[in-house]
């Protein structure tokens, strides 16, 4: 808080007289606000763009049009899509030629690989020769039939191609030995030679060029399934009279 004013109590010696004018309080001056002047703005009027003239193209004559007998330019038509058949993958299989009496035995090699004689599907084959009447120590002929023949190339190894080398190769070792039944042991065997599948199992098949085939299931499958075996029994009954007649 500050001293605005200060009065003695008492008269002071050798003061001035006091003046009372020092004593009132001065009005405050209150100062005008200024307003600012407004300008007015002049309008500014647009300026008008010139008008452009609509230009109007003329077709003139091409020099085709001109000419006498000129044909109208066809279509042309849309190449047939052509649609590429899927590659299949060439099959992979190994036969083995057997003969045993006047029967061929067209086999299928578990393994890949020729018949060894303690291989469990060697000895189920030969049970199967005794009980059908047959020597049971089958002739090798010839070397496996291997699929595919070759391991790159560009030459066709599809199923076709498989079908007609085993039937080829069939009906040259049946030439040079005539057969009273073609035993086609597995399912790749009846499905390249005798044209069947699974279905035909233990049933007899009429093959053109070979003549009449017996489709057996395969050795290997016959060992994890013994009860097919019952069903290739009554199958070798009824056949059993075609090798038993050229025996005699």
């Amino acid at each position: 808080m500050q001293v605005v004013n200060w009065l003695p109590r008492t008269e002071l010696p050798f003061a001035a007289p006091s003046r009372p004018e020092l004593l009132e309080i001065p009005e405050p001056v209150v100062v005008a606000p200024v307003v600012p002047a407004v300008v007015a703005e002049t309008p500014v009027a647009p300026v008008a763009k010139p008008v452009e003239r609509v230009k109007i193209e003329v077709p003139r004559p091409s020099l085709a049009s001109t000419r006498t007998g000129a044909k109208p330019v066809e279509e042309a038509e849309e190449a047939p899509v052509v649609v590429k058949a899927p590659i299949v993958p060439p099959p992979r299989f190994a036969l083995q030629l057997l003969r045993a009496g006047r029967c061929l035995l067209l086999v299928e090699l578990p393994t890949g690989e020729p018949f060894q004689t303690r291989d469990p599907a060697y000895l189920l084959l030969k049970d199967m020769l005794r009980a059908a009447g047959l020597p049971d120590s089958p002739q090798i002929v010839g070397e496996p039939v291997r699929w595919p023949l070759l391991v790159r190339g560009t030459m066709d190894q599809g199923p076709e191609a498989a079908r007609d080398f085993v039937q080829g190769f069939l009906s040259v070792r049946m030439e040079e030995t005539p057969c009273a039944c073609l035993w086609l042991i597995g399912l790749p065997a009846v499905r390249f030679a005798g044209e069947a599948d699974a279905e035909a199992f233990n049933r007899e098949l009429q093959i053109e060029g070979l003549g009449p085939a017996w489709a057996v299931p395969g050795l290997e499958l016959l060992m994890e399934e013994p009860q097919r075996k019952a069903d290739v029994w009554q199958a070798m009954r009824r056949l059993m009279a075609r090798w038993k007649e050229s025996n005699e």
